[in-house]
């Protein structure tokens, strides 16, 4: 999968880090249900592969993507049967998990429109930047549903606060990307025609740091969520034990013996 081509979004390798955005700037990247499982399938084949180590996740056509396509999801939806209904949503859920349990970090930078499950893939990353202009919308209720939509009200409040998570899953409304930053859901703001170096020069720090210890990073930022504090306590302990069996950290100290800046090779 990693090296084959993907039908429905664009991939582009670029050394350790992909390179990945929808594909359809005339119609601001909806997704379809082939994209959906496409890039579902994506992700998790991503967890086995030793060679990429960040992805990036762009705009493309100066919009990140308006969601669930129309014409092609929405519609279709409304004559489905409940059996036909809950395998759709528990598929876009996968996305979610699949993005989850990667074991590589996500940054997702993100321009213009920013919506439903475009809003969702943005909040499912690790890291997000944008410029201040971008608009975020978790607008599920503005389409007659639940905000409760591929993990919304269990992660966006994480991120930005049980209140500010409320106001947007309730209402729908737009968050601009300066608000998001001050409420602490984008990490950086960039202008449009810096957003991609601002992103990849985050991934390219990523990159060189002890790329297993990353990936056991995410595992536990992600695992902890659901542990008492005595369990995450306890996980991370048994966590850290086996990065000290790793290589990276031995050249870690032995670069710091010799006054040196460690290169992590990943093992």
């Amino acid at each position: 999968m990693m090296k084959k081509k993907p039908q429905h979004f664009r991939c582009e390798i670029d050394g350790a880090v992909a390179k990945i955005s929808l594909n359809r700037p005339e119609r601001k990247n909806p997704l379809t249900f082939d994209s959906y499982a496409e890039l579902r399938d994506w992700f998790r084949e991503l967890a086995y592969s030793d060679e990429i180590h960040v992805v990036v996740f762009l705009p493309n056509g100066g919009n990140f993507s308006s969601g669930g396509d129309v014409h092609e999801i929405i519609g279709p939806l409304t004559k489905m049967s409940m059996k036909e209904l809950l395998a759709f949503t528990r598929m876009t859920g996968d996305l979610v998990k699949a993005m989850l349990n990667c074991g590589k970090p996500i940054i997702s930078a993100v321009e213009g429109v920013c919506a439903g499950a475009g809003a969702i893939i943005a909040m499912s990353s690790d890291l997000r930047v944008a410029t201040a202009d971008t608009k975020v919308a978790f607008l599920f209720n503005r389409v007659g549903l639940a905000g409760c939509d591929m993990g919304a009200c269990a992660i966006l409040p994480r991120i930005i606060g049980q209140g500010r998570a409320n106001e947007l899953l309730y209402l729908g409304r737009a968050m601009s990307g300066q608000e998001g930053y001050d409420w602490g859901f984008f990490n950086q703001l960039a202008e449009s025609d810096e957003l991609e170096a601002a992103a990849m020069a985050i991934a390219g720090r990523i990159v060189q740091g002890p790329t297993f210890a990353n990936s056991m990073t995410k595992t536990m930022l992600n695992q902890e969520w659901s542990m008492s504090l005595d369990q995450a306590i306890e996980a991370e302990a048994q966590a850290q034990a086996i990065c000290m069996q790793g290589n990276d950290f031995k050249r870690a100290y032995n670069a710091f013996v010799a006054k040196k800046r460690p290169v992590f090779e990943g093992d």
